[in-house]
Parts: structure tokens; sequence; C-alpha cells
């Protein structure tokens, strides 16, 4: 009997030592097979109302991300940003799979690592393999991490704002070229881009203009899903991931349009579309998935362990399941 009580209670300790609580569930161990994905690019598009792209049935403002891609990926119409509702926060949720309060002004890192902290350790790349590309140089707060051990360590390649300068913010049109000359160049395996100018639109309370954003970062999608369909190094090897860092006020809740940052569906709902060798296509989700879900999603398509993540799989996404 006391054999039996012994090896109960190791067993348990054994357990209570493999599982922490809020930790994401993929790990090293029980990681699926390789996937055919072996770059992974995130574009997100900052600050859209569900009202003027998916929430609209029309499309008429997104024509190439209704008509032309979403036939050709997964479209995730529950998809929220739970967390505080922020460009710096909604953003470093995306790419540590945390939710954090980060001051919105660029003085404040994550206290996570990233995704590209982590793939940059775990495979040994250089830093040139993981890129940050925005318009918005505050945003540089995306490579680094305050936990201990991760700051200013396995740091990847970041372009943020005028020339890089980690401050002000730039036109799309020239980000834009910055991100074409790293994939043409770079060829990183791991990319996030951030458009502005949806944004920007909106606080400047332009009704006009802002949709006229909507519609060129549409545009942009489209160029680059061509572009990576059509380029030798990574066709038929490459999942791009949309989504947006948060919403917009809906008309009639406090300023409407023009600002975010509270907790409001307008504020929360937000997309993702992906898109990929190894995911459905012409396929939509309504299941609710959130930000922290897209760490988890990479790290399984490169095949890193993201155990700092508190996101979970996203299942019904990939083919072969």
């Amino acid at each position: 009997m006391k054999r039996i009580i012994i090896f109960s209670i190791a067993l348990v300790g054994l357990l209570s030592l493999s599982f922490v609580p809020g930790e994401a569930k993929l790990r090293k161990d029980v990681l699926p097979e390789p996937q055919t994905t072996q770059n992974v690019i995130i574009l997100v598009i900052d600050g859209p109302r569900m009202t003027e792209t998916f929430g609209d049935p029309t499309g008429q403002y997104i024509p190439h991300l209704n008509e032309d891609l979403k036939p050709q990926g997964v479209l995730f119409t529950n998809f929220k940003n739970n967390g505080v509702t922020t460009t710096n926060s909604g953003h470093t949720a995306i790419t540590t799979g945390t939710y954090q309060r980060v001051k919105n002004d660029g003085t404040e890192l994550p206290k996570y690592p990233s995704i590209f902290q982590q793939y940059l350790k775990q495979s040994k790349k250089s830093k040139d393999k993981a890129w940050i590309v925005a318009s918005k140089g505050k945003l540089n707060i995306l490579a680094n991490a305050k936990k201990k051990g991760w700051f200013n360590n396995y740091m990847p390649s970041e372009y943020c704002g005028p020339q890089g300068n980690g401050v002000d913010y730039v036109a799309d049109i020239f980000t834009w070229e910055k991100v074409m000359d790293v994939l043409n160049n770079e060829r990183p395996n791991l990319m996030l881009i951030n458009l502005l100018e949806v944004d920007t639109r909106g606080h400047n309370n332009d009704w006009e203009n802002y949709l006229k954003a909507i519609t060129k970062t549409d545009n942009y999608a489209y160029e680059l899903w061509n572009y990576l369909q059509s380029d030798e190094h990574y066709m038929g090897n490459t999942t791009l991931i949309i989504t947006n860092d948060h919403g917009r006020h809906l008309d009639g809740h406090r300023t409407g349009f023009k600002e975010h940052g509270d907790g409001c569906s307008g504020c929360r709902d937000i997309y993702m579309l992906a898109l990929g060798p190894d995911f459905y296509q012409d396929k939509i989700i309504n299941e609710e998935y959130e930000q922290l879900d897209i760490s988890i999603l990479v790290s399984e398509l490169l095949r890193f362990d993201m155990s700092t993540s508190r996101g979970r799989r996203i299942e019904g996404l990939f083919r072969e399941e």
C-alpha cells in the first residue's frame, strides 16, 4: 500500500511540473508533423472597423480581400482583440501572445518575448531572417522584451518609421518600398508589416480618406499575395496572415470612428484572413479566436516552441487535420 501511495504522489508531482497554468499547450514534444509552410508574413492593417471591412456584406471598400483573397484562404469573422485596444498593446498581443497594457508612445517594451525572439533563438538563424517593417516608428518595441534573459537578446531586424528612425510616422507608400526591398534582398522567414494610414485618417476625423485608405491597404494586401505566389523563393511555401491591431468606436459611441481604445464591440471586433499552402481554401470560421492565437499559429507553422504565449491552437484551419 505504501508503494502505491508513493507512486501516486510522484506521478502527481510529475504532472504538476509539466503543466503551467495559462501557458500555450503547443509544446515541442507534441508538435504536429512539419507543414509545407517555410515562411510566415503577418500584415497588420492598423485600425479599420469591421463595419467597413468584412462586416459590410457588399465588401465595397475591400474588393480584393473580399473577392480575390477570401476564396483562397480561411476568414475568421469572430476574431477579437480582447486586451487593450490601442496600437502598441494590440501589436504586442499579436507578437507575444499575451495581453499587456503597454504605453502607446513607444517608451515601454513588452514584458514577454515575441515570436521573432523565440524563433531566432530556437532556429539559431541570423537576425535578417526575421523582420519588422512598420509605418509607425514606435512599433520598434516589438523587437525586444523586458523579461530577464530576453532583453536585448535574439532581436530581429526592424525598420520602423521614416528611414527606420523608430520615432515618427511615415506614409504607407514609403513603408511598402521597404517591405519589397526586404522581401527581395533579405528573404526573411518571418516578417510583420504595419500599415498606418487607415488609423491616422480615422484620428483626423476624415471619413472620405479613411475609406480610401482602407481600399489602398486592400490593394497592398493583394499585391503582397500576388508577389508571394510568383516569387521563386516564396511561392508555394509561404503563409500570409492579414489582420488588425484594433477596431474603432461604432457610430453613436463616444467620438465614433475618430477614436478607439475601450472595450466596445467596435474596438474589439477585428478580422483575420489566413492564406497558405497548409490551409483550407474558401472557408469561413465563425468560432471566436483572438490575437493571442496568432503566436501559436506562427510557432506551429515554423516549428518552434511558444510556451510564453497565452494563446490556443486554432482548430479547423489545416487541411490535413
